[in-house]
């Protein structure tokens, strides 16, 4: 069996999507006319600081990531889908949840939403590495300030956030706790945290005036690494989504328990692909983010 998955933010990088973007003009051409500004021209060329805003990201990653997957399906179909935060918005888009137009939509609002939650500086992530999930919750409890575990990727690998003050306090316990390493991460939002709350409030709101279908294959969602099929659910999971932990471990685990056995990694970057192995090292899998990969990909499938 073979499970589609997508990336999120923190994979953009310049010049991503540069022999899609040329493939795929009518994807770039329609999510340019939405969001108001040449997309293709923001991945190829930047500026980086301009690419890397949360409500330019969001859109950019999931442009790229559908203009991959649309090659993709002509090849192969998923029996599972799953994305990285942003990346379940582009794994709704491959079961057919919404339109490609409306994805484009939401995830710049959701991107703005997100970058108005809270005063620029003022909150904060981090990577712990190395340390166990009940040890970094405990780390978390003790800062002076609000910090939460965000994101459970993989084994030995958390990332935690909330107020920057508490995160920075949060990451020097860590290293004296015998975190191998902890890295701060280049964003100015608390993502999947309760800092998220009222944007996910705004969200909810906003996520009313669109059509959401049921899913046509099951969609493995990060807040409780279930599947679902209902769009409701689907819609109530986006919400849930920004306040709560990616469970991306789990999610992984749930699909090789119902039988997948290969991967595809669609979008830019190779995160998931690196947290996959390391979740577990027999599963195949692949990546894709040129139309080089997609030839090899055929080979391997």
């Amino acid at each position: 069996m073979i499970a589609f998955v997508f990336p999120g933010q923190g994979s953009q990088y310049l010049g991503m999507g540069k022999d899609i973007a040329e493939h795929a003009k009518d994807v770039f051409e329609t999510a340019s006319r939405i969001v108001g500004f040449d997309l293709a021209r923001l991945c190829m060329d930047g500026p980086e600081t301009e690419l890397n805003r949360t409500e330019n990201t969001q859109p950019a990653i999931l442009t790229v990531s559908y203009a991959l997957l649309r090659e993709v399906l002509a090849v192969v179909k998923p029996d599972y889908v799953a994305g990285h935060s942003l990346g379940e918005y582009t794994a709704a888009l491959c079961a057919e949840v919404f339109s490609f137009p409306d994805a484009v939509k939401i995830t710049r609002t959701r991107g703005q939403l997100m970058q108005q939650a809270q005063p620029e500086g003022k909150g904060a992530m981090a990577a712990i590495l190395g340390l166990e999930e009940d040890k970094v919750k405990q780390i978390c409890k003790s800062a002076s300030g609000y910090v939460d575990v965000a994101n459970f990727n993989c084994p030995g690998q958390i990332v935690i956030s909330g107020e920057a003050f508490a995160v920075k306090e949060a990451s020097e316990i860590a290293k004296q706790n015998g975190a191998k390493k902890v890295v701060i991460l280049q964003v100015s939002i608390p993502s999947h945290c309760t800092l998220m709350k009222k944007a996910s409030e705004k969200f909810e709101e906003f996520l009313k005036e669109f059509k959401f279908n049921d899913a046509k294959i099951p969609i493995v969602s990060n807040v409780d690494a279930s599947q679902k099929r209902f769009s409701a659910e689907i819609v109530d999971a986006f919400v849930r989504q920004l306040y709560n932990p990616v469970r991306w471990h789990d999610c992984v685990k749930y699909m090789i328990s119902k039988g997948v056995d290969s991967f595809v990694e669609i979008g830019p970057g190779k995160v998931l692909s690196g947290l996959i192995k390391r979740i577990d090292p027999k599963v195949k899998v692949l990546n894709v983010e040129t139309m080089n990969d997609i030839e090899k990909m055929k080979m391997e499938l």
